[in-house]
């Protein structure tokens, strides 16, 4: 059964603007972060992460982004998850979860590359995340099984009777 996800993207807030993003009752679910890299130059996604058990402004106050060579220009997409009835905290957690993983498997940014091998194919294949909003670089449709399966290996190009 396919479980599908809805991200409702914000933003773009700048690292001195985390307190806005700091609601303990919505402010919980995926971020992306862009800013300089030293390979693939400024204004890039550099970072997809989850803030699940704790609000972005939270989360990404941890993670030293104000180390980055250009701080003042370090970007913040904030996906929160949205549907017609919020789901427990536990399914709410689960479900940050796995959207990150597919989202990092499917984008593969830069500064996430450490959690590229540890990918729960079998677990996102089922997957379907739909992006709305501000999700800049982020595709608007990614589907597990487009990137979790061996689907590509398991077809085969249409032939026509002429050719047969």
């Amino acid at each position: 059964m396919t479980v599908r996800v809805d991200l409702d993207w914000d933003g773009p807030y700048k690292l001195s603007q985390l307190a806005s993003i700091s609601d303990v009752s919505k402010d919980y679910g995926i971020y992306q972060i862009y800013g300089h890299h030293p390979i693939y130059g400024p204004n890039v996604l550099l970072y997809v992460g989850l803030a699940s058990r704790q609000t972005f402004g939270t989360r990404i106050a941890q993670e030293g982004w104000e180390q980055n060579k250009d701080s003042k220009n370090v970007e913040v997409y904030v996906g929160r998850l949205c549907g017609a009835s919020t789901p427990s905290d536990d399914e709410w957690d689960r479900l940050i979860k796995l959207t990150e993983k597919l989202l990092i498997f499917s984008h593969t940014p830069a500064a996430n590359q450490s959690n590229i091998g540890s990918i729960p194919f079998a677990a996102l294949e089922e997957l379907h995340i739909f992006n709305w909003g501000n999700h800049r670089s982020l595709s608007a449709e990614v589907s597990g099984l487009r990137w979790c399966t061996d689907t590509e290996l398991r077809h085969f190009i249409y032939v026509g009777e002429e050719s047969l």
